[in-house]
């Protein structure tokens, strides 16, 4: 019987042991599998990201942007393509009319314009981005510049008709279009690579881009005159997240589509602007920084801007200030009067 007791009880012991260390290998077992989700949620969602955008994608996003000058004179409104450029560079030409320089690299619209004249301004920034450079016609600074190849570029003064077509439905100098197609057989036409991808901003993740905080700025106005022509304005709509532009009471849709231009960062910058001819053509620093506000979310916040080996980026106490992923525009803005005088925010 004793015998028997002492069997009996190490079985019992022998059992819970066993327990334990089943317990004990669940227990790591489980540990495991937590580390592993933990590291697979770490991984980027994405192999790959657009430079200019900051949004992923499964397949390659290498390739060339292509910056073009795009027509802001109420006769060129509504343009084409505005919708689907990652980056609209917004800047005074002569008098009060300002003009676009149009990004485009994660998309690839059908068709683009009405198109305008270079000016050397714009050139420096398609030069910051790699881009190739579109525009129909020159003033003598980027005549200049275009003739020695500062950057490889078409222009519709060589090829009016064929690359360059005019649309019947509007006037000159409103009606010269291009598209992503005929730039492609004018970039093979001058042999130019479009290999290279433009330079990166600095992006939030998806889930910082929910947490921004700065001052509420649901709607903004920009004056680049008291005659109103070429004013602006953005409104903030929360439930795409997302900012709809104005020229006047007139939103900024696509001609061929009606879709909206939506935007997830507007910055503001102010720069030296100087008149250099009778014809009111100016030379603008786009190179040495100043002050500037950038809105995304909904929110303000006051930095500066500098120009980061070509690339227009927003700054903070030195650092680099990251953009929302998705489309950005750049409004410039005289420093007379400057940001204070040029800028009205609302809150609602």
């Amino acid at each position: 019987m004793k015998k028997w007791a002492i069997a009996a009880a190490a079985l019992l012991l022998l059992s819970g042991c066993s327990h334990k260390d089943q317990a004990q290998v669940t227990e790591k077992k489980e540990s495991i599998v937590e580390k592993a989700v933990e590291k697979q949620a770490e991984k980027p969602e994405y192999p790959y990201y657009y430079p200019l955008t900051g949004k992923g994608s499964q397949s390659s996003t290498a390739g060339r942007a292509i910056a073009v000058m795009i027509n802001n004179f109420p006769a060129a409104r509504p343009q084409s393509g505005l919708n689907k450029a990652d980056i609209v560079y917004e800047i005074l030409a002569e008098g009060d009319i300002t003009r676009f320089l149009a990004v485009f690299q994660s998309e690839k619209p059908a068709n683009i314009g009405p198109i305008r004249s270079a000016r050397d301004y714009y050139i420096e920034l398609a030069k910051g981005l790699n881009a190739l450079y579109i525009a129909h016609g020159y003033s003598p600074e980027a005549k200049q510049m275009l003739d020695n190849n500062y950057v490889d570029n078409l222009n519709g003064m060589v090829y009016d008709g064929t690359l360059f077509k005019r649309s019947k439905t509007r006037k000159a100098p409103h009606n010269s279009y291009i598209t992503y197609e005929n730039i492609l057989k004018g970039a093979s036409l001058k042999h130019y690579s479009m290999d290279k991808s433009p330079p990166s901003y600095t992006f939030l993740s998806e889930k910082d881009s929910k947490d921004i905080t700065g001052n509420d700025a649901k709607s903004v106005k920009i004056t680049y005159s008291n005659g109103g022509t070429s004013n602006c304005s953005y409104v903030f709509d929360s439930s795409l997240g997302k900012y709809k532009r104005f020229n006047g009471n007139e939103q900024t849709v696509d001609l061929d589509t009606k879709a909206p231009v939506l935007l997830d960062n507007i910055l503001i910058i102010e720069a030296v602007h100087r008149t250099i001819d009778s014809k009111g053509r100016r030379d603008i620093d786009l190179t040495s920084g100043g002050k500037a506000y950038l809105l995304q979310m909904g929110k303000i916040n006051e930095v500066n801007w500098k120009n980061r080996n070509g690339l227009i980026v927003p700054v903070k106490d030195g650092k680099e200030v990251p953009l929302v992923p998705g489309k950005t525009w750049v409004n410039v803005v005289p420093t007379n009067p400057g940001l204070k005088q040029s800028v009205s925010i609302g809150a609602q």
